[in-house]
């Protein structure tokens, strides 16, 4: 995340509800028009069903206590406005008590097209759906839980795991490469790179190779995972996944796919 953000944080009332305006919802609104073709091409099934579960509204922000009411009935999660940037440690806690962090704003226009810290457009419309599936809901309760009894000098090495499943993982449907992860799903540029481009390395989904491989937050990605079978990811939630860290950590990491960013 970047170190600081023109964005502030939108605080809900005491009944949940944060107010978004009408230049907000179109921006919402115009979000989604242009993302839901290119998810219900190149987004997987764990997506897609997730998205219909949810019938999120496409006309406006939605509520966080709308979207945790359908989560809570699925798979006993919950949604909780956050500013854009918590540390890592609060992060790991909250997804070991079955809840999601959201940014509580959204982009504004001139940001349409890209933006370097989660919003609520990300978040919700990102991460969500897959969290109305029991089983992608349990694997990331499970990194919150590893994350909460890791060192701090760790959790850089463990969200790795995350990032490359979660938010950026590829799978394979009926042949073709398709998309997992919320990053792609809330991405109009990312998604078609990563699932057709010629350019990005995908490679077999390996926990280790995960954890040792480095990334950055501000480019389209130069390496993706592919996890053909699902079930080798979720079964990666009954791991030792501290240990799996201490291994990674002692192999040492890949030398990165991507230039050093320069000095601001």
């Amino acid at each position: 995340m970047p170190k600081s953000t023109e964005y502030e944080a939108k605080i809900p009332d005491a009944e949940g509800h944060i107010f978004y305006d009408a230049e907000e919802d179109a921006v919402w609104r115009d979000l989604v028009a242009r993302q839901l073709p290119e998810v219900m091409r190149h987004m997987a099934r764990p997506y897609t069903d997730g998205l219909a579960r949810l019938n999120l509204p496409r006309d406006r922000v939605p509520q966080c206590t709308e979207v945790s009411k359908v989560l809570m009935a699925a798979t006993g999660w919950r949604v909780e406005p956050v500013p854009a940037l918590i540390p890592f440690g609060r992060f790991f806690s909250m997804l070991a008590d079955r809840t999601f962090p959201a940014a509580s704003f959204i982009r504004k226009r001139k940001h349409f097209d890209y933006i370097e810290e989660p919003d609520i457009f990300h978040e919700v419309f990102g991460h969500t759906p897959l969290l109305t599936d029991p089983r992608f809901a349990a694997f990331s309760q499970a990194i919150g839980k590893a994350g909460v009894k890791a060192a701090k000098e760790d959790y850089s090495w463990l969200i790795r795991l995350y990032w490359f499943s979660i938010e950026f993982g590829l799978t394979v449907e009926e042949g073709g490469v398709k998309a997992l992860g919320s990053g792609l799903a809330s991405s109009i540029s990312e998604l078609k790179w990563a699932v057709e481009g010629e350019a990005p390395e995908r490679r077999p989904f390996d926990v280790i190779d995960m954890l040792r491989t480095p990334y950055r937050i501000d480019i389209l990605q130069p390496v993706y995972f592919v996890i053909e079978d699902l079930d080798s990811l979720f079964a990666a939630a009954e791991r030792d996944l501290l240990a799996d860290v201490r291994e990674a950590r002692a192999r040492g990491l890949h030398a990165p796919k991507y230039p050093a960013k320069a000095a601001s």
